[in-house]
Order: C-alpha cells, then sequence, then structure tokens
C-alpha cells in the first residue's frame, strides 16, 4: 500500500500532522508506518514558500534512506540545483540570481545560505532525486507524463538520473534535454497559432499557453489550455493533431502527479490522472491518496484531506 503525498513546500508542520494521520510515527530515526506494507512516495517540490525547508528536507531523506519512502525531482529542487550551481565555462551559476528568482527562492535561501557546506551536501542529494518512476501498477511524476518524452529521457539518462553534466546541459534553452526536462518538471506548453497573443494575470502578453495533458476529450485551445486567466482571450479554432496525440493515454497506468496548485474539492483529472498538489505551500492543505496496487482503478474515496 502506498501513501501519495505531493508539494509540501517547507510546510514541515502540515507533513508531520498529514504523516501522524495516515498511521506513520517517528522509530529509529525515520517515520515508518505501524503497518511494514505501507510505504510513503513523495513527489517533488519539497522547498520554497513555507518556513521549514530543512525539516521537510530531513523527513523526506531518512525516510527514503530507512526505504520507507520513495521521491522523485520537482521543479523546485530542478531550480535549487541551477540557482545553486556554476558553469564551470562561464562562472556564472545556471539559474540567474535575479530579482525575481531570489524571491521564489527566500525561504530555502534564509536556511541554506549560498556556498555553505550544508548548501552544498543538499543541493548534491537533490541531484540523486529521478524525474520519474515507474511501479508495477502505477507511475508518478511532478508535472506531466509524456510517453514520447519518458521514453527519451529513459534512453539518455540512468532510470531518470541526470548525471552533473546533464544538469548543466538541462539549463541551456538550447539542448534538447532542457525541452525534456522541462516538459517533466514543469508541464507541456505550446504556441498558439498565428501569432496569437493572450494575457496573464501580471498583464504579460504570452504566445504560448500550458496543457491539460490528461485531457484526451479536448478539441480545441480553450479546453486544453491550463493557467489561463481569462479562456476567452484563446483562438476557437481546433488543436493540431501533434497536441491530440500527446495527451496521457486512457488505457496506461494510473499516474500520480503535482505542480498545478489545485483549489476547491478533489477531483480526478481522468479515469488513470490525478492531480494531488491543492496548495498546500501556501493556504491549502497537504492531501494524499492511499493507493492498493491490487485494487488499480483511481477513486476520490481513497484520497485524504489534511487540515
Amino acid at each position: 500500500m502506498y501513501d501519495i503525498i505531493p508539494d509540501i513546500h517547507g510546510q514541515a508542520g502540515k507533513l508531520r500532522s498529514a504523516l501522524s494521520s495516515l498511521g506513520y510515527e517517528q522509530k529509529n530515526g525515520a517515520w515508518r508506518h505501524t503497518d511494514p506494507k505501507r510505504t510513503c512516495v513523495f513527489l517533488g517540490d519539497f522547498i520554497d514558500r513555507g518556513p521549514d525547508n530543512e525539516a521537510v528536507i530531513d523527513i523526506v531523506r531518512c525516510m527514503v534512506d530507512a526505504g520507507t519512502a520513495y521521491a522523485i525531482m520537482g521543479n523546485h529542487e530542478l531550480n535549487a540545483v541551477h540557482f545553486h550551481t556554476k558553469d564551470p565555462k562561464s562562472g556564472e551559476p545556471a539559474r540567474a540570481h535575479s530579482a525575481k528568482n531570489l524571491k521564489q527562492h527566500a525561504s530555502f535561501l534564509q536556511e541554506f545560505p549560498l556556498e555553505a557546506p550544508k548548501t552544498t551536501e543538499v543541493i548534491s542529494w537533490m541531484m540523486t532525486l529521478p524525474l520519474f518512476i515507474e511501479f508495477d501498477a502505477f507511475r508518478i511524476v511532478h508535472a506531466c507524463w509524456n510517453e514520447a518524452v519518458i521514453g527519451e529521457l529513459l534512453k539518455i539518462t540512468k532510470n531518470g538520473r541526470l548525471t552533473d553534466e546533464q544538469f548543466l546541459s538541462a539549463a541551456n534553452k538550447k539542448s534538447q534535454l532542457f525541452s525534456l526536462v522541462e516538459t517533466t518538471t514543469k508541464g507541456p506548453e505550446a504556441t498558439l497559432p498565428d501569432d496569437h497573443v493572450i494575457y496573464d494575470k501580471e498583464g504579460q502578453g504570452r504566445s504560448e499557453v500550458r496543457l491539460q495533458w490528461w485531457n484526451g476529450t479536448a478539441s480545441t485551445w480553450k479546453e486544453i489550455a491550463t493557467s489561463v486567466p481569462n479562456l476567452d482571450q484563446l483562438p476557437d479554432s481546433n488543436l493540431p493533431a501533434s497536441i491530440k496525440q500527446s495527451v496521457y493515454p486512457p488505457n496506461s497506468k494510473p499516474v500520480f502527479f503535482g505542480h498545478y496548485w489545485m483549489t476547491g474539492k478533489p477531483v480526478l483529472q481522468t479515469n488513470n490522472a490525478l492531480c494531488l498538489d491543492y496548495s498546500a505551500g501556501r493556504e491549502g492543505p497537504l492531501v494524499s491518496y492511499q493507493f492498493d496496487p491490487v485494487t488499480t482503478l483511481l477513486d476520490l474515496k481513497n484520497i485524504t484531506i489534511h487540515s
């Protein structure tokens, strides 16, 4: 039995409360379930936003080391690796230390200052996290399971784990690896047709939209776009075949993901795709799913909302 837990974002109190309510307790240096067959599965984004990055990392690391949890990389861990890694050729950080990036990473930096020994050690641990895991009965990824993208990553990585050199390559927008890793950790985007432009909540013009990669019934841009403040801005034209062909197949294994800051009452995205991120990094609850590999059908009754 697996307890799947999404984006924690430095909210150690919410994590401890969730683990306790699920039947886990601290024993021999790690959180363990009273039933040895119960295991946690963490979907990434352990850091930023909340005040207790170090405590969250410590809980997750100890559980992974003890064999009571699995964990994958989220886009915030990827960003952190790039933020704290210098390109050996240019000497510049792989992720710019801009005002925007510093603000996003501020809570982590308060606990893990630049170039501090413990920061270097934690970043090294983050670099061991895989981008995805495929179990016998289900799959986990932070933002998007695209069959073609995952297939390419399996060809060039060791079970979804990047090497030091590949992390640097993944920060280069001109590299193939950049696109593969961005899609997996941040979600797919597509360029709107005919130079169409929409405006986000900050008033910035954009020619690309993020896609509901799980939505196999969508036939228009309005139906497949996500994170667009006003869907009426989108064109009425039909989706290109390439987008329709890239959605998650309805006969594939169940896939769990986070990343999307959902609100309201949890819903199934499809019969075999479920987002569990309900904004625990801010005011929302931490949401978990208890998955039984014997009964693989997704069911909302297996969701627990931890207040």
